[in-house]
């Protein structure tokens, strides 16, 4: 539970891009402040100042603390009030408490004030990020944005093969993530201009990219080849649109490695990046991916906290008698279910995070455990 005892006045902030509305309680509930504020700092100390100077020890509570919440919470702590989070969804499901349909900036606020006054358990610590979480946040959220990118690209160019020659993209759709066959279809983006290099041309111009897989990567294009006969109409422009979307595919692919390597770095630098990377099958980006979502587990009280928060913790769905069985949630966030789904259901990926609670509490490293004998 959040410590409230010596809170002066709780002030919720319903974040926005250009201003935020604040609403200010007592520990009474009485309303002491209901107004836009614009979103540069000179105007956020101001009213932190003057409502610290009267009330003594304000706590600021938002809904989203990165992106838009992220200069308030900023300027917060600088004027050394408390800062705290409101989940979104708990947010929502408390907002159907309060009589009223309409949903309005200063109604939002004045819920999160009340919830926070009223529900402190349902808050969340903000405790100042440490400079090598804050970059690898920046970094992990651009290394999604141009893993979204690669699929879109990826799929747009699966999509073009299957319409003009199904053979073809069976052999390079599943292989669009690797260099070799990116650097194949910007240079020779179609079924007619494949056959036209020549079989052991290319074989020889991709062997440097792809030394094992060269030349059986060539057999299977020219045996999907010689498996369609006709010319599907439009086929032409193949030459001109695969290219394009090929080189683009290899520019997302690039950055995305160059990007690696600094969130390596960065990762590296942590105190618990041996203890992520302990765990079987997290690598470099996982581990990332688990430090800027759930940080060191000092703000989830137990284990369960970040199931919950992963929407990873199994629901019972029953009525009457009947039991309908588990079933996972559809909410939760959604990168740190990602990132616990990449080798595991559901069962286990809530293991997985009881495993990982454990190990950012007690700093220890991951020890896998021989499987019992069955008799």
């Amino acid at each position: 539970m959040y410590d409230i005892d010596d809170v002066g006045v709780f002030l919720g902030l319903d974040v926005g891009k250009s201003a935020h509305h604040g609403h200010g309680l007592t520990p009474s509930g009485k309303k002491v402040f209901d107004k836009q504020l614009p979103n540069s700092e000179p105007k956020l100390r101001a009213v932190f100042d003057k409502l610290a100077a009267k009330f003594n020890t304000v706590l600021v509570i938002v809904d989203q603390p990165a992106s838009i919440g992220a200069l308030p919470l900023t300027v917060a702590r600088h004027a050394r009030c408390k800062v705290a989070y409101l989940p979104g969804l708990a947010m929502r499901r408390i907002a159907d408490l309060y009589p009223g349909e309409a949903k309005t900036d200063a109604k939002d606020a004045a819920v999160i004030a009340d919830a926070a006054r009223t529900m402190p358990h349902t808050l969340r610590s903000l405790h100042l990020t440490d400079e090598i979480t804050a970059e690898l946040t920046v970094l992990v959220g651009f290394d999604q944005d141009l893993a979204a990118e690669a699929t879109r690209t990826s799929n747009r160019i699966r999509g073009l093969l299957t319409q003009f020659h199904p053979s073809l993209e069976r052999v390079l759709g599943p292989r669009l993530d690797h260099c070799a066959v990116t650097w194949l279809l910007e240079r020779y983006g179609s079924p007619a201009a494949l056959p036209k290099a020549g079989r052991r041309k290319l074989v020889e111009l991709i062997r440097p990219k792809a030394p094992r897989m060269a030349e059986r990567l060539i057999d299977e294009v020219f045996d999907a080849l010689g498996e369609q006969t006709v010319i599907v109409p439009s086929t032409g422009t193949l030459d001109i649109v695969i290219p394009s979307f090929a080189r683009s595919l290899a520019a997302v692919h690039e950055q995305r490695r160059a990007l690696e390597t600094q969130i390596r770095q960065l990762l590296e630098a942590h105190p618990l990046s041996p203890v992520l990377t302990s765990i079987p099958g997290v690598a470099v980006r996982t581990a990332a991916t688990l430090l800027v979502t759930v940080g060191d587990g000092t703000s989830f009280p137990t284990a369960a906290h970040p199931a919950s928060y992963a929407g990873l913790a199994p629901t019972t769905k029953s009525s009457g008698t009947s039991i309908h069985g588990e079933h996972a949630p559809r909410g939760g966030n959604r990168q740190l279910k990602r990132a616990m789904f990449t080798q595991a259901l559901l069962r286990l990926a809530r293991h997985r995070i009881s495993v990982l609670f454990a190990m950012l509490r007690d700093g220890a490293f991951y020890e896998s455990r021989p499987a019992a004998a069955v008799s």
